[in-house]
């Protein structure tokens, strides 16, 4: 492994808070950093938003006046991983 030295300012707060991952993994930062790198490029798009996407949605929503209220979106993440699973909710009108 090519090992790069780096400094890095942060607050004491994060820092406690990763010495203390770190701790309970038996890891040194440096492993818990590697390993919050690799989750947050595994869930986040670098490349950026796909701005046409959004405002095809959005120009959608604004014809049809449909989408998923946020109680109806709870509901069914709450019931992930559950034996009554629920369907992804549909969109409706919103008035």
């Amino acid at each position: 492994m090519n090992i790069i030295r780096r400094t890095l300012d942060i607050d004491a707060e994060t820092d406690a808070r990763l010495r203390e991952m770190a701790d309970e993994r038996g890891q040194d930062v440096a492993a818990v950093l590697a390993e919050a790198v690799a989750l947050l490029d595994s869930v986040v798009d670098v490349a950026g938003p796909d701005i046409g996407e959004d405002r095809r949605r959005f120009d959608v929503f604004r014809e049809t006046r449909a989408a998923v209220p946020l109680a109806d979106v709870k509901t069914w993440v709450a019931s992930w991983g559950s034996a009554n699973e629920l369907p992804r909710p549909a969109p409706r009108e919103n008035k």
